[in-house]
């Protein structure tokens, strides 16, 4: 397997607000987990480092995730720990009062891989060479689309587009969606909203396809976003298997 993973401010923001990481054991087993933060005086840091920082520790402390059915259950008792610590910190400082994240996040074991996200980070597999996306935004205008008042194309657009309908830290109690993918596919690939708000899909997959190194193409997509304004932090989790793993 190869991993790469990396963040990046931006060309705006003051502060990067999203974390993310990849983590492995020695049962051959990954977790890759992007985080976008949320809220004022540095609180949407806060929140993304609570999430990445409980799910690391959770997955470093057991010898292995176990059965698909043991990994739904940790990624459902782990976004409730994660929430709880989120609204505990907001109690402490009433000034972090709205703080939030995304999450979104998957596991790759030899047997199975599950994707899980909560608000508008997205995850995607590549199969085929061609890159196709797992999960669901949590946002208002998807909404508008899944009830057909709205077209796909009249979503990107939107002036809210960004309005999440479900974030940590600002539902309780809080869900994940969680996603059973094909084993066969060749690469698990996760970002932040500040990656597809100014690359498109098309774009990614030709990058994916290149033959750069790994570190060169995720490294080439942040910078595509920067081109292109940097609106937005910017984060990328990829995990790409070798021919001698397929």
């Amino acid at each position: 397997m190869q991993t790469f993973y990396m963040t990046d401010p931006g060309k705006i923001r003051t502060h990067n607000e999203d974390s993310v990481t990849i983590i492995s054991n020695s049962n051959n087993e990954f977790i890759l987990a992007v985080a976008d933060g949320m809220g004022g005086h540095k609180a949407g840091e806060i929140a993304s480092s609570i999430a990445i920082e409980s799910i690391t520790e959770s997955f470093e402390a057991m010898e292995t995730i176990g059965k698909k059915e043991d990994a739904i259950d940790w990624l459902r008792n782990i976004v409730k720990e994660i929430n709880e610590k989120i609204f505990a910190y907001t109690s402490r400082h009433p000034e972090s009062k709205g703080m939030g994240t995304t999450l979104v996040i998957a596991i790759k074991t030899d047997n199975y891989i599950l994707y899980g996200n909560i608000g508008d980070s997205s995850g995607y597999v590549i199969k085929n060479e061609k890159l196709h996306k797992v999960t669901k935004d949590h946002t208002l205008v998807n909404l508008l689309v899944s009830t057909g008042e709205l077209t796909p194309e009249q979503a990107k657009f939107h002036p809210r587009k960004n309005l999440l309908t479900r974030a940590l830290g600002a539902n309780d109690p809080i869900e994940i969606d969680v996603f059973d993918v094909d084993n066969t596919v060749s690469g698990l690939f996760l970002c932040s909203d500040g990656l597809t708000n100014l690359v498109t899909d098309e774009q990614i997959e030709k990058v994916l396809n290149s033959n750069s190194s790994i570190e060169e193409q995720v490294e080439k997509l942040i910078k595509k976003s920067n081109i292109r304004g940097g609106s937005d932090n910017i984060s990328i989790a990829y995990l790409k298997k070798e021919s001698g793993d397929l």
